[in-house]
């Protein structure tokens, strides 16, 4: 097994990586003095003077996946991005999760990554033309409208938004939340996912709309908060959606197609995310070195109290094995499709947040009670991070597939089946 990395995935790594380096650390404080400005639901500048750098330097939609060299008719290569494969993208969000704020520069931000290849995957040349190309260009940013708080949204199935056929038009009903993007003043258009079919079969049932949002009807009725932290100027909000009418040309792919659109959509953004939790990871052991190499607590530095010798150890071996699976996960997505590595996905999606929330709270420990402060910028990531034990799937879904495929292994044993038939007794 090589573990070598190709020329390619080396020169997209580093370029990223001195990009943040030369552009983005530099100006961290520049970021957070914006940030903390005035209205906290606006478009921060430093960003916006770094996107063209960006596009200029060739770094930008690196999630956009390559061309199969099958396309549809009405396909077109100007919609396609750096062309990345996963592996190679992995290394690059890797880079970016050490700075918060990185993956916007590169304009590879979510929900945005996600509406975008659905689109592209999806979309039609007038949805393509309409929403696709501003994406691309940074122009706008978007939505994704699934989970609802009046049902169990870890099961897309129980999803209750309704969309009805009248006419030319749809007309939408429901109350959705976890709306990450609406507090953007620039977020101009949701995939919404709802029922068109609640008489079909299970799976059969949700077809996903675009909506835009200044359409009469969508109501944001509130930002979420998590931990305490708002999460503005991007945020998460509750979105009420009365008898809002669409045109019938904004359905994506088809109706009944929704679910599907949904697990094409989620594998390849539960693995973004799991990326870019390690380069957190990364953040949060650097940071926590430092502080302990720098305190002294009873006499010597905190670095050489024994049980911080042990958490250091800890951090590095965890990230090192869970970078491994998320690179196993990425290359096994690249050279066998997506379903192929629903294992390893799923794993990686456990494994990848709980690493890197374990690493932040000791880095939290380390610093005291500077730590949970906005003085550092543990505590907002760790608030972050938790939501991942939700975001596309909670932890429980994910364990729930890996136990059932290792149970699947054995499930022929006389023993097995006996105690089974016994069951069903």
């Amino acid at each position: 097994m090589d573990f070598t990395l190709s020329e390619r995935e080396t020169y997209f790594r580093d370029r990223v990586q001195d990009f943040i380096d030369r552009e983005i650390t530099p100006r961290n404080q520049e970021y957070r003095d914006q940030h903390h400005e005035g209205d906290r639901w606006k478009v921060l500048p430093v960003i916006e003077e770094l996107k063209p750098k960006a596009k200029a330097a060739g770094l930008w939609n690196f999630f956009m996946p390559p061309h199969s060299g099958q396309q549809h008719v009405d396909d077109s290569f100007e919609f396609e991005g750096t062309q990345l494969t996963n592996l190679e993208y992995a290394l690059c969000a890797e880079a970016m999760g050490r700075a918060g704020w990185a993956p916007e520069v590169f304009n590879c931000s979510a929900p945005d990554t996600g509406n975008m290849e659905v689109l592209h995957r999806y979309g039609t040349r007038e949805q393509k033309e309409q929403w696709l190309r501003p994406l691309m260009n940074g122009e706008i940013r978007s939505a994704f409208l699934m989970t609802e708080p009046a049902v169990a949204s870890s099961d897309a199935t129980n999803i209750q938004t309704s969309m009805v056929r009248d006419g030319d038009h749809y007309v939408i009903n429901g109350r959705k939340w976890w709306s990450s993007g609406v507090g953007d003043p620039r977020c101009a258009v949701a995939i919404v996912m709802g029922k068109t079919n609640p008489e079909g079969s299970r799976h059969s049932q949700q077809s996903q709309i675009l909506v835009p949002l200044d359409t009469p009807g969508v109501k944001i009725e509130r930002m979420l908060s998590v931990y305490g932290y708002d999460h503005a100027p991007h945020g998460h909000g509750e979105v009420t959606l009365t008898d809002v009418r669409v045109p019938v040309e904004n359905l994506v792919l088809g109706e009944g197609r929704g679910f599907e659109i949904a697990q094409g959509r989620l594998g390849p953004g539960r693995i973004h995310h799991c990326m870019r939790t390690i380069g957190v990871a990364e953040m949060g052991i650097e940071l926590m070195a430092k502080r302990l190499l720098t305190r002294v607590a009873f006499g010597k530095r905190i670095a050489d109290h024994s049980i911080w010798e042990q958490r250091i150890a800890r951090a590095r071996i965890d990230i090192e094995m869970t970078r491994l699976l998320c690179l196993k996960a990425a290359d096994m997505m690249d050279k066998a499709g997506n379903k192929a590595a629903q294992l390893e996905i799923a794993m990686i999606k456990v494994a990848a947040p709980n690493m890197a929330l374990q690493i932040l709270d000791d880095a939290i420990q380390a610093h005291g009670g500077g730590g949970v402060s906005g003085d550092f910028p543990l505590a907002s990531a760790w608030a972050s991070l938790r939501t991942l034990r939700f975001a596309d799937g909670p932890d429980e879904v994910h364990n729930r597939a890996i136990a059932r495929n290792e149970f699947g292994k054995y499930a022929e044993l006389p023993e097995a089946v006996t105690a089974k038939a016994a069951v069903r007794r």
